[in-house]
């Protein structure tokens, strides 16, 4: 065969093997600060860390942020590859496949620091209302519990505001989301409020990966192998500092 026609078969056999194996993985999920935010550093906390440990594992990728709904209709036809952050349900297994736990999720109530709220049980919590943001679900055993005293608002900037002026003496969100927000706050509200010690609920952050994807199981595989390592080696530390958490 001649020299150069060689050359042109090996480039050819080059091209279709970067094709078939340097395809970016489609990332997706919801506007969800500071987890997954197309406005955030590297598209948000979880979106930068699942995007690290799948580099770290061979795979390139690229987030895109839409509604949650339409980011599980891509999932379930195969019009995105993974779901950067799920919490585990077993309807969900039948569109994909979950990664091991990589963040946890701690729903923790706050109220204001001059006052004098413990929290064991729910029935303790009964005399107080509780801003809630309409819609949120924050625990099968406090959503369906009828004898709170739940204050509807929009937001939880307004929940932390109301809290902050003696409007309300409980509020409540996850950890991190809170943190998030309370940074963005005012150092009035900031330092009028505090965290409850016992967590309402907790719930593990998984990846969900596309079955339409042929390669869901070594996906999933290679990102809990460094998922792993990178909290062996400090990495994930670092991500989670450098997110302000």
């Amino acid at each position: 065969m001649p020299r150069l026609h060689q050359a042109l078969v090996l480039i050819g056999l080059l091209w279709v093997g970067q094709d078939a194996f340097g395809q970016k993985l489609r990332l997706v999920g919801d506007g969800w600060p500071p987890f997954t935010d197309s406005t955030l550093v590297n598209g948000g906390l979880a979106t930068d860390i699942v995007s690290t440990a799948l580099a770290r594992a061979g795979y390139a990728s690229e987030f895109e942020q839409v509604p949650w709904a339409r980011a599980m209709l891509g999932i379930s036809e195969g019009r995105y590859d993974v779901l950067v952050n799920a919490w585990y349900s077993e309807e969900r297994t039948h569109i994909g496949r979950f990664s091991a736990e990589y963040l946890v999720n701690r729903v923790r109530f706050l109220k204001r620091k001059d006052a004098a709220v413990q929290f064991d049980t729910l029935q303790q919590l009964y005399a107080y209302p509780i801003a809630v943001v309409r819609g949120y679900a924050y625990s099968k055993a406090f959503d369906e519990d009828s004898q709170m005293q739940k204050v509807p608002v929009h937001n939880f900037a307004m929940a932390v505001r109301m809290l902050a002026a003696d409007r309300v003496k409980l509020t409540l969100e996850d950890e991190y989301v809170a943190r998030y927000y309370l940074a963005h706050e005012s150092a009035k509200v900031r330092n009028a409020v505090e965290f409850l010690p016992k967590p309402l609920s907790e719930n593990s952050l998984h990846i969900l990966v596309s079955l339409k994807n042929p390669n869901h199981e070594q996906i999933v595989a290679g990102f809990d192998r460094e998922i792993s390592a990178m909290k062996a080696d400090g990495s994930y530390a670092r991500l989670l500092k450098q997110h302000g958490m």
